[in-house]
């Protein structure tokens, strides 16, 4: 085989994967789109539920402080005259304290999983910038593939597995015609 013929042969490969790369482009930045979006409305929720569990930890953790010191006081005051009342309102203090401790770890582990949430950022970032990337590369490839010579038989591009966006997902009817199809 001549070089001339190799170096057909390699621009001819060359042409078919840069085609396919462009045909891909769309649905990759659509896919990337839908993933920055969903994560996105997710981060929002969690961040929306960790602050009003925050609310409620602190909320349980005020009013169990002051049930614990009004216990205490109470327990301590000489108007209560049966030790078994006294024994009672320590052990509902120790209870109340409990609670003011069980909600203050809450709180700080709510803190932990906002602070967690920063990915969400990150990701985000890394995806729009892909995007972009992905966006000034679509243009000039397909430039050059109109200066480039049709590739002999041309191959469907593969599709891309993992996230399905809604308009591309399967509906519950086409799911239901194929069992159906295959007798079930």
């Amino acid at each position: 085989m001549s070089d001339a013929s190799i170096q057909t042969l390699i621009r001819a490969d060359a042409a078919q994967i840069l085609h396919n790369v462009v045909d891909e482009l769309p649905d990759a930045r659509e896919r990337l789109a839908y993933v920055r979006s969903m994560t996105e409305q997710a981060a929002t929720k969690v961040l929306n539920l960790v602050e009003a569990a925050q609310e409620d930890a602190e909320a349980v953790r005020k009013k169990g402080r002051e049930l614990s010191d009004a216990l205490n006081r109470l327990a301590l005051s000489t108007n209560i005259s049966q030790e078994r009342a006294r024994a009672l309102m320590k052990l509902c203090a120790a209870y109340a304290a409990d609670a003011a401790s069980f909600a203050a770890r809450e709180k700080s582990l709510h803190t932990e999983i906002m602070m967690s949430q920063d990915f969400q950022d990150l990701s985000g970032q890394v995806i729009n910038k892909v995007s972009r990337m992905l966006e000034r590369v679509e243009p000039p490839l397909k430039d050059l593939l109109q200066s480039l010579p049709e590739p002999a038989g041309t191959v469907e591009p593969e599709e891309l597995g993992g996230v399905q966006t809604p308009d591309k997902a399967l509906k519950q009817d086409d799911v239901d015609d194929l069992l159906a199809s295959l007798g079930f």
